[in-house]
């Protein structure tokens, strides 16, 4: 059993394509069930904005494939890409 303290800690990566998607920072609960339902991670600019507030990303716990000592594996392949530049359609899903 891990502690959410320990979570925390881990590398999350996104097996779909190798890419780092750095610690967890926060995570959602469900306190009824007693069940995590999603991980929050720091958006890709990782920028303040004016009001102090950063872009999250929110990683449903069923995308979570594995937890391992050091890292969390994550299976984003069917998330819209947040990184997408402006001249790219809307409409076109990218990956993260």
């Amino acid at each position: 059993m891990a502690r959410i303290s320990d979570l925390r800690v881990r590398e999350v990566i996104n097996i779909a394509d190798g890419r780092r998607l750095g610690p967890i920072k926060d995570i959602d609960i469900n306190l009824e069930q007693g069940s995590i339902t999603s991980i929050i991670m720091p958006g890709p600019s990782r920028l303040v904005s004016f009001f102090g507030r950063e872009e999250e990303v929110v990683i449903p716990w069923e995308k979570i494939k594995k937890i391992g000592m050091d890292v969390i594996l994550v299976d984003l392949r069917d998330i819209v890409d947040l990184n997408q530049d402006k001249n790219t359609p809307k409409n076109k899903e990218r990956l993260w």
